[in-house]
């Protein structure tokens, strides 16, 4: 089969196109055809060497839809899709044609989406829910605000907060959700990050005063000691990357007086099989239409997988980019 891959971290330029050998199904491992791919952030941190635990020679890739070509008879021919934190670091990932996995990691693909939609979804909608649902436990009737939210993961928490009945959305970013994506109809106001704004003073105005229940930082350095001065008392805050810096200084008087909470959420921690139980709690979501993956806007083949990367890493296109093998 061809495969994108990397023998060396660096740019997109280190990644290339080349011939290896197919995977085989074997006790407890199924293969896929990979019908397409998404490109994102974390597999350009991947290739860079700013992951942890990646070894060497490797096929990136963690979200992917396709068809179960070999394995179980009860798997043949299904059309799945997954994702995984283990997907493209220590195990080849979906930047090929086909793809090993272990059989936990199969889910079914909501009949909702096509192929490519359904690769978009993974990360994006994993580390939503672990963030939002599992640690921050984000509750009906609370008030979320969510820094990023023009992006994959916050555009995803949106749609997940307003599943779970949050009372309130604030959207938070240095560009407005783009009218054709789902938060820009989910979210009941938007708050620019800019060098004018104090978005922490603007989130209390539109609370009351209060604050944040819940704040969602898919940003990270750069905007987490703005995400902690949002907070409610007794509010939490979610923080899933460092952006711009990993050191940060907080106002830690504040930060005692309001018994804030600050939490990591790291989806790498997820294998192929765990995201896999997290897909499968999110179809009927998806198959209802209740929720959305965000516009595809850029579309490549292997051949073009540089530029695919190229594409995500200069962060031009305000959507998904999507590799069809």
């Amino acid at each position: 089969m061809r495969a994108l891959r990397f023998e060396r971290f660096g740019g997109p330029e280190v990644l290339s196109v080349g011939e290896v050998a197919d995977p085989v199904a074997a006790d407890g491992v199924a293969v896929v055809a990979v019908e397409a791919a998404s490109v994102n952030p974390s597999d350009v941190m991947n290739v860079s060497g700013k992951m942890e635990d990646t070894t060497l020679p490797r096929v990136p890739g963690r979200d992917f839809a396709g068809v179960v070509l070999d394995g179980p008879d009860e798997w043949l021919g299904a059309e799945v899709w997954g994702t995984g934190g283990d997907l493209g670091f220590t195990l080849d990932g979906s930047h090929a044609q086909r793809l090993a996995l272990p059989v936990g990691a199969l889910a079914r693909k909501p009949e909702a989406l096509d192929f490519a939609e359904a690769a978009t979804v993974g990360v994006n909608f994993v580390v939503g829910w672990l963030g939002a649902i599992e640690t921050a436990g984000l509750a009906a009737g609370e008030t979320i605000a969510v820094f990023g939210v023009s992006g994959g993961v916050g555009g995803a928490v949106a749609q997940i907060a307003r599943a779970v009945g949050a009372a309130r959305v604030v959207g938070v970013d240095r560009h407005a959700p783009a009218d054709d994506t789902p938060a820009a109809g989910l979210i009941d106001e938007f708050v620019r990050f800019g060098d004018d704004t104090d978005v922490a003073a603007e989130l209390r105005r539109l609370t009351g005063g209060r604050g944040a229940d819940v704040v969602y930082d898919a940003v990270g350095g750069v905007t987490t000691p703005t995400a902690l001065a949002s907070l409610a008392q007794r509010g939490r805050l979610v923080v899933i990357s460092a952006g711009g810096t990993s050191t940060v200084e907080i106002d830690l008087t504040g930060f005692y007086h309001r018994e804030a909470r600050m939490l990591g959420a790291d989806s790498r921690k997820l294998d192929a099989t765990a995201s896999a139980e997290y897909l499968d709690r999110i179809t009927p979501h998806f198959e209802s239409g209740e929720f959305r993956p965000l516009p595809i806007r850029q579309t490549f083949d292997l051949d073009h997988g540089q530029d695919a990367y190229r594409a995500v890493a200069e962060r031009k296109v305000r959507g998904r980019v999507v590799i069809e093998p």
